[in-house]
Parts: structure tokens; C-alpha cells; sequence
């Protein structure tokens, strides 16, 4: 089994963009998940986007007028952020996203992990430190806004076994494999090579988040925090530094 990072290195992050059905669709997707979250334009505003990727939010973000703090670990997709901004103000940042506060350059608006990208953490204590560092940086009155699946509850059988995405080229199959706190994400991915087809699977584990574990988590820590289903069956929490 390899890490996130590796995982995504060497196996979802050359696909990843093709995955989520292209960049451009992405961020308009992204966009309307702003629109929902209530973040309105900001003239140099700063807003921090853990788990960037190739800019699905930061983008939008910096459209609306922040200046954006965007960090993942996946060169390839930062390289595609990096293509994708032009003469946005985005600065991109490969780093751990624990290491955020160190590139702040002021006290954010809005910090957003959203994507699945709260279930990478190792742990638990991993979720509940990233919660009270966001809670130490948010201005108050700013919007802290997650989206993640909920894996507390196993699916069993042959729904364990899913289509990510399929076209005449390339085939993404995921399997799911439950363990106590994590979930094992096995990635099976195909691909033509003119009349063959090339396999290659790599596996990672997602943190199985219980909804109700991380509202209270978030509530311990000074947001008032408010819960509604998110983009493609994700559950969406908007939090609120009091």
C-alpha cells in the first residue's frame, strides 16, 4: 500500500483532471460550490485552499478577488494550477497541509479542504490539530468549508466495486476495503495501448470521519458550523469562526 502522496504522484494525479471530467467543467463546478458555501467576491481578501489540486476553487477564488494560498503535495496537479491561474494572484505551495500557517501572509477570510481531502489525514488527532490551527488563523466571521464522504457506513458486496469514470480509452475502478478507522481505496486503472489494454492498481486509506465526530470537533473549537449535502454525494460542513 502506498502513502496519499504517492498515490497520487504516480497513479491518480496524471488522470486526475480526466477523472473529475475535465479542468474547465471542475471549476465551474467549483464555482457553484463557492455560490453554495456563501462566499461572496473580496477585493484582497486572502483565502487558503488545502488540497488545491489543479485549481478547482482556487481558481474562482482568485476570480472573485482573494488573494489565494493554494497547497497540495501532487506536483503534477500544482503544475496544472500553475498553467491554469495565468496572471492570477495564486500562489501555489507544495507542502503537507499541516505546514499551512507557514506561508500565511495575513490572517485568512476563508480556508477551504474540500474535495475528499479531510478523509487523507493519518488520524483523527491529524483532523482535530488541522481544526484548531484553521481555528487559530480564521478571521472571525470567516468561513471554514469542508467536503468529504462519509465511510462510517460500509458498503458491502459488489457495491464495494466502483465505476470512477470510463471512456473508449480509460477505465477507473475503485474497490473499497473497511478496517476499523480507515477505509483501503483500491485504484484500478486501464488504459488502451492501440489494441491492448495496460492495468496498473495502486491502494490508499481514507479516514472513515464520522459527520457528528467532526461537527463537534469543529464546535470545541469556536465555529458555529452548519451541515448540507455537498457536490457528487459529498456531505458539505460551512463553518463559521465565532
Amino acid at each position: 500500500m502506498t502513502s496519499v502522496q504517492e498515490h497520487y504522484t504516480r497513479h491518480l494525479g496524471p488522470v486526475y483532471a480526466w477523472m473529475v471530467g475535465g479542468v474547465e467543467s471542475a471549476i465551474e463546478t467549483g464555482s457553484s460550490e463557492l455560490d453554495s458555501s456563501g462566499i461572496v467576491p473580496s477585493s484582497g481578501g486572502l483565502a487558503v485552499d488545502l488540497g488545491a489540486g489543479f485549481g478547482m476553487h482556487a481558481v474562482p477564488l482568485a476570480c472573485r478577488g482573494f488573494n489565494v494560498l493554494a497547497m497540495d503535495t501532487c506536483i503534477e496537479l500544482l503544475d496544472e494550477l500553475n498553467h491554469q491561474r495565468a496572471s492570477l494572484p495564486i500562489t501555489t505551495v507544495r507542502a503537507d497541509l499541516l505546514l499551512f500557517q507557514k506561508y500565511l501572509t495575513g490572517r485568512p477570510n476563508v480556508v477551504l479542504c474540500m474535495g475528499d481531502t479531510i478523509t487523507h489525514l493519518a488520524d483523527a488527532d491529524t483532523v482535530t490539530r488541522l481544526i484548531s490551527m484553521v481555528s487559530a488563523e480564521l478571521s472571525v466571521g470567516g468561513r471554514f468549508v469542508l467536503t468529504f464522504r462519509d465511510y462510517t457506513k460500509p458498503l458491502s458486496d459488489v457495491h464495494r466495486f466502483i465505476n470512477v469514470r470510463s471512456d473508449v480509452r480509460r477505465i477507473l475502478t475503485c474497490f473499497l476495503e473497511y478496517g476499523d478507522t480507515h477505509v483501503t481505496v483500491h485504484d484500478i486503472l486501464l488504459e488502451r495501448d492501440g489494441a491492448c489494454w495496460r492495468q496498473e492498481v495502486s491502494a490508499y486509506e481514507k479516514l472513515r470521519l464520522s459527520p457528528q465526530w467532526l461537527v463537534s470537533i469543529l464546535r470545541e473549537n469556536a465555529f458555529e458550523v452548519f451541515q448540507s449535502p455537498g457536490a457528487a454525494g459529498m456531505i458539505r460542513i460551512l463553518a463559521l469562526r465565532l
